[in-house]
């Protein structure tokens, strides 16, 4: 039996129509399906409106107290509810729920790190320590649709912001057990694209090295993509990066 974990981010998430236009798609996808969601630029809105300052390092999210209940408002409200909202009248019998509903991820709050000969403390950010596979297996058996916000649950710290890319594939890899499992990374670009600006259909870890190397992958694509061979490397059968209209188009991972 076949499971589709889907993330969605980027201006995805952010802009009306194109939001529309993927949970169409979305709805459309059928058997058993998780939908995982981003939402990092309206955090970043709400926080300015609110004097929240915003700091980012190497395109990861420094989340002290006051953005941790930015995040858990954003992320596990306005975007959840709005997206589980919009499902609902497609006739998807949807559900939000973060990491720590049924304790779907449990992470560990990312100790200090050294970056460029700078301690950084990214504050409440959780690695992820494991997936309650069980509960989402059932929750879909049920015939419910998860919905996923990209905050986990530690134990000893309470919500933490984690990664979207890193949660859709820890949360794949974990339902490979029961299910044959593909992976979607969809945001607002066809694929990963070459110098030109055209999808490269196929890449595998020989030619990811090339990419990196020559500066044409770069930035937040490279997690997305070490995402994706984490996620192959643990059992996940199929990893595409696509945009809204081409959900089995865009780049094919291999590896």
């Amino acid at each position: 039996m076949v499971c589709n974990v889907i993330k969605v981010g980027g201006a995805v998430v952010e802009d009306e129509g194109m939001r529309a236009l993927f949970l169409e798609r979305f709805s459309s996808v059928e058997g058993m399906k998780v939908l995982v969601h981003g939402g990092g630029r309206s955090a970043t809105a709400v926080a300015g409106s609110l004097g929240i300052e915003t700091r980012m390092i190497h395109g990861r999210r420094v989340t002290d107290e006051g953005m941790r209940k930015v995040v858990a408002m954003v992320y596990g409200g306005l975007v959840n509810k709005e997206i589980v909202a919009s499902l609902q009248t497609s006739l998807i019998d949807a559900v939000g729920l973060t990491g720590a509903d049924l304790k779907i991820v449990v992470s560990r709050r990312r100790p200090p790190v050294e970056i460029d000969g700078e301690t950084v403390d990214f504050g409440y950010v959780g690695d992820v320590v494991s997936v309650n596979s069980s509960a989402l297996r059932q929750l879909m058996e049920w015939g419910k649709v998860p919905v996923i916000a990209p905050l986990s649950f530690d134990p000893a710290h309470g919500l933490m912001n984690t990664n979207a890319d890193t949660m859709a594939s820890e949360i794949a890899a974990s339902l490979s057990e029961f299910f044959e499992t593909t992976l979607t990374f969809c945001f607002e670009k066809e694929g990963v694209l070459d110098p030109e600006g055209k999808v490269i259909p196929f890449i595998d870890k020989g030619l990811y090295e090339e990419l990196k190397s020559s500066g044409t992958v770069s930035g937040g694509m490279i997690p997305k993509i070490d995402n994706a061979f984490a996620a192959l490397r643990r059992g996940v059968k199929t990893v595409r990066i696509t945009d809204t209209g081409h959900l089995n188009g865009g780049t094919v991972i291999y590896g």
